[in-house]
């Protein structure tokens, strides 16, 4: 068996692990990186991500310094918005049912900012995000929910950045390297065992930390934590994330915690493949749902469409979804909103339905009930409130009533042809249990003690999020707790 010495070993290859690894280079250390997967497919699940991060913001003084380029058209022509600390917090309570763990929730919102800032001096190139989270009203485009900016060329542009950091920094990356076991000297940390191509090889080092994602991947756990019927979800992301780094961690004595029943899924192309795909990344996605009205097989609408904007709702209807007869959905569209459909739905093989007439569009939509669906629509036309204005910027309470399941906003009505069906099933993206970990990302045992020289970031670092998440908060948690445990990585191998 051979064997590698380093300050500080980071297990996994997204966007926590490189941060990890780049704060802890920056901090004195000597890296490496165990990236499971090969080099054309690293990056984990960032690489299939829009790139986009959730961040506190004063207003176009915080843009501009992230996106240095911004064009004098660019600012007259748009409304930044801001993003405050509290509308962070109000967010994240909101949508984890007051569950967050507050402490965490603390360090991600206040630390937000200046990740952002800190990529952007690792290199990462920064756009706003105008297509995703912004709508024109009235001649100028107004930001909402929170994100406004992204990486350019998306998760893989995001990931590339990351790895040319690495490589500037000197820290050493290993792909096709499994990570096997941790390695201890009583209740210290010591290294990891890890299988590099075929070869077992034994990197010791000062610290470790674990950055190794979530366990979506894995149909049997999936089905073992999430419920019944989760093997038949789709994986939006890489197949690498079954839960390898964090069955280490609890085997070295690591504390069990989080949302092991949660997850984020959301609305995913039905006929997508099985597992991510680098070349399409998240465009498989299907996130304009607010201004359509969706239905099952049996031809019935399940879920009030425009309960919140997207942000906060997209990553928790995938399990709706999944829940509904063949586990499959339809998103149906009338032509007064084809403007407003994110640019995913111009995705070259799409399941799509395009028909003059709602007659024509449901004899095309396989599986489900003409009969109910016709009448569904009938009855969803006669409940909206017309008289209510219609706005895509704000909750505009333009809904339904008398309806068993209503519409909260942007209701209009399915009248006008031609009419698109696209249909839709459950794409997981990332679990929500994991290890626990302290604002200082040291993983904690039983006894909420610190595993002396183990650290963890990511996916894989559970308490932030219950139930559901705010939208892009997952990047930016990933490069928050990334930075706090490479710098206490770095510290502790100093020791």
């Amino acid at each position: 068996m051979s064997s590698q010495e380093y300050d500080v070993i980071v297990v996994g290859g997204g966007n926590a692990a490189l941060s990890s690894a780049l704060s802890a280079a920056e901090n004195g250390a000597r890296v490496a990186v165990l990236e499971r997967a090969p080099e054309s497919e690293r990056g984990g699940n960032s690489a299939f991500t829009a790139g986009t991060m959730r961040a506190v913001y004063a207003g176009l003084e915080d843009i501009r310094k992230l996106v240095p380029d911004l064009s004098e058209a660019e600012i007259a022509e748009t409304d930044f918005s801001s993003y405050s600390t509290d509308q962070f917090y109000d967010d994240m309570a909101r949508v984890t049912r007051y569950r967050t763990n507050p402490d965490l929730c603390e360090v991600l919102v206040t630390q937000s900012n200046a990740a952002l800032h800190w990529l952007r001096e690792k290199g990462v190139r920064f756009i706003p995000v105008y297509g995703a989270q912004s709508f024109k009203v009235g001649g100028k485009r107004k930001f909402w929910g929170g994100v406004t900016v992204g990486a350019v060329g998306a998760g893989v542009g995001l990931v590339d950045f990351l790895y040319a950091a690495a490589k500037r920094a000197n820290i050493d990356v290993y792909y096709e390297a499994e990570a096997k076991r941790l390695i201890q000297t009583g209740r210290r940390v010591t290294g990891v065992e890890a299988i590099v191509g075929d070869k077992t090889t034994q990197f010791k080092a000062g610290a470790v930390i674990m950055a190794a994602g979530g366990f979506q991947a894995n149909a049997q756990w999936r089905t073992r934590y999430l419920g019944p019927g989760w093997d038949l979800a789709k994986v939006r992301g890489t197949r690498y994330n079954t839960g390898g780094g964090i069955a280490m961690a609890i085997e070295a004595g690591a504390q069990s915690y989080g949302n092991w029943s949660g997850c984020h899924a959301c609305e995913w192309d039905m006929n997508a493949p099985d597992y991510g795909d680098r070349s399409v990344g998240d465009r498989f996605q299907k996130h304009s749902y607010q201004f359509s009205v969706m239905v099952n097989n049996d031809g019935l609408r399940f879920v009030d469409e425009g309960a919140d904007f997207r942000n906060y709702t997209y990553a928790k209807y995938g399990r709706v979804i999944l829940n509904q007869p063949g586990q499959v959905a339809w998103q149906i569209f009338d032509s007064k909103v084809f403007n407003l459909q994110r640019d995913e739905y111009h995705l070259k093989g799409a399941t799509k339905i395009r028909a003059d007439s709602l007659e024509a569009l449901v004899e095309r939509m396989e599986g489900v009930n003409a009969k109910q669906f016709l009448q569904t629509i009938r009855d969803y036309n006669a409940a909206v409130k017309k008289d209510v204005p219609f706005n895509p910027n704000v909750l505009d309470g333009r809904g339904t009533t008398g309806l068993a399941v209503p519409k909260t906003n942007w209701a209009n009505t399915i009248e006008d042809g031609p009419f698109e069906a696209y249909g839709v099933t459950c794409g997981i993206t990332f679990t929500f249990g994991g290890v626990k970990i302290n604002t200082e990302a040291q993983v904690l045992d039983m006894a909420d003690r610190p595993l002396a020289g183990l650290y963890a970031a990511g996916e894989m670092a559970a308490g932030v999020f219950y139930f559901n998440y705010p939208g892009s908060s997952g990047l930016t948690n990933g490069t928050v707790f990334g930075r706090i445990a490479g710098r206490n990585a770095a510290g502790f191998a100093k020791k």
